[in-house]
């Protein structure tokens, strides 16, 4: 995990906390809004990931924060504006997700990837 986090903390310019966040907040995302066999696959593939989804993407961290997300039509852009509020920009959140998303592609392969990312809707316009 720590070899994930410090890696997109160091290439998108940000704090290794607010990096191991994000990207939980991140993966947490594309768990519940992709294809679930290749997101699974892609999560399991990744050393580290699937304990920063349950970190962050826990029972306790959905209600409030999924009734907001609901509320504001979910999708990309909640994850967005979730991220925004962790203090990261625009730029920040493109590098991290396209960042993270490099590593899974090692992990798990161009094809399972390309699948999680073909799966949710507006992703592929920031990766």
């Amino acid at each position: 995990m720590n070899d994930l986090v410090n890696r997109v903390a160091e290439n998108v310019g940000i704090e290794p906390a607010t990096a191991e966040k994000a990207i939980g907040m991140m993966l947490g995302f594309l768990q519940r809004e992709a294809a679930e066999g290749p997101v699974a696959q892609m999560i399991e593939a990744i050393p580290g990931a699937s304990e920063l989804v349950a970190k962050y993407n826990g029972e306790g961290s959905g209600g409030l924060l999924g009734g907001l997300m609901n509320a504001m039509g979910g999708g990309v852009m909640a994850l967005g504006q979730q991220l925004m509020s962790q203090g990261l920009g625009m730029g920040e959140i493109t590098g991290l997700a396209k960042e993270t998303l490099a590593i899974a592609r090692e992990y798990a392969g161009n094809d399972v990837v390309d699948e999680v990312v073909g799966s949710v809707p507006g992703l592929s316009q920031f990766v």
